[in-house]
């Protein structure tokens, strides 16, 4: 006899973690992953320029669809257009099997939590299913640490506050006593959520998604103000420099122009990601740093598509023309006829 008690709202699962802790990485995999699930994307980035898009996998054959959403943060200004979003989705004829939202890296959790309760027609047909937080073992502890002006959040704390799930993600790079330890903070801040350790955010999909791991009335334990729409402060320190120019880059420059950067700001700089048109070279080049740890691979061939660069630079204290001048002194020169 059938359970009359099944949940056949759709599970939305919230994908959250602090700047360059590998949620994008994680969404690849799921997407890349033979689920059979029918799976929609809405991912939300901090800045200027969209980089997300050129980043996340294309190459696979299912029918996911993503949703971008680019004009500010999704915990305030454009939940408006999260939720225009769910409600054109959720009332499609054909189900999905869920939903996954990534936010951008300052977004605290909480008030798009809120819209699962706070919204008719969400509680209607759609579920919490579970917020999945990312942290990134080698960085954790200063975002952790990190004293904020009056009034304004600590996103890094929120995003460990309310996770229903920790992934531990780049445990690589550090020893089992330093594991140990940031372990012991996370727990520290969140006594209940299961850690599960990783690295390149390789996780089993049954463990992120369709895990029934929300709680509403431990999230009420926390903060028993969360059903009220109150407002929230960011630290107005922390900005972003987007790029998105055509034309090929030296890569002997870019290499000098990026080392200098991080050697002189890593502390300030959160998160630099872009995919580049490198000279002499038919592929993209996608390119990572998180503080001064930072990476580069070709990802695919340009084939017949624009050759434009995308970059975005999110961190504290940004001279921004500084930056923006650095960067337009590492495009190659053009080839003398």
């Amino acid at each position: 006899m059938a359970d009359a008690r099944v949940d056949t709202r759709v599970p939305v699962t919230v994908l959250t973690g602090f700047l360059g802790s590998g949620k994008t990485t994680l969404l690849n995999r799921i997407l890349t992953e033979n689920h059979g699930k029918k799976l929609a994307v809405i991912e939300n980035e901090f800045g200027e320029v969209g980089v997300d898009d050129a980043l996340i996998t294309r190459r696979f054959d299912t029918q996911e669809e993503i949703f971008e959403m680019n004009n500010g943060c999704i915990c305030c200004t454009v939940r408006g257009d999260l939720i225009r979003i769910l409600g054109k989705l959720l009332k499609r004829k054909e189900k999905l099997d869920g939903i996954l939202i990534e936010t951008t890296g300052l977004a605290d959790p909480a008030p798009v939590a809120q819209t699962f309760f706070m919204d008719e027609s969400m509680k209607e047909f759609a579920r919490l299913d579970g917020i999945i937080t990312l942290v990134d073992a080698k960085h954790i502890t200063q975002h952790l640490d990190e004293e904020k002006p009056e009034g304004a959040e600590n996103e890094a704390v929120e995003q460990v506050v309310f996770a229903d799930r920790l992934l531990l993600n780049k445990t690589d790079l550090l020893s089992e006593d330093e594991l140990a330890a940031v372990e012991r903070r996370l727990r520290a801040i969140n006594k209940v959520a299961p850690i599960t350790r990783c690295q390149n955010a390789v996780v089993p999909i049954e463990s992120v998604l369709d895990v029934h791991a929300f709680d509403l009335d431990r999230i009420l334990s926390i903060d028993p103000s969360f059903l009220e729409d109150g407002e929230h402060e960011h630290d107005q320190r922390i900005t972003s420099i987007g790029f998105e120019k055509e034309g090929d880059l030296d890569m002997d420059k870019l290499n000098a122009w990026i080392s200098k950067l991080l050697q002189q700001r890593g502390v300030d700089i959160y998160r630099m990601k872009g995919v580049l048109s490198i000279r002499g070279s038919d592929d993209k080049y996608a390119f990572h740093a998180v503080h001064m740890l930072f990476s580069g691979e070709t990802i695919e061939a340009w084939g017949e598509a624009p050759r434009v660069n995308k970059l975005i630079v999110i961190g504290k204290n940004l001279p921004r023309d500084e930056i923006v001048n650095a960067f337009n002194a590492c495009f190659a020169e053009p080839t003398p006829m």
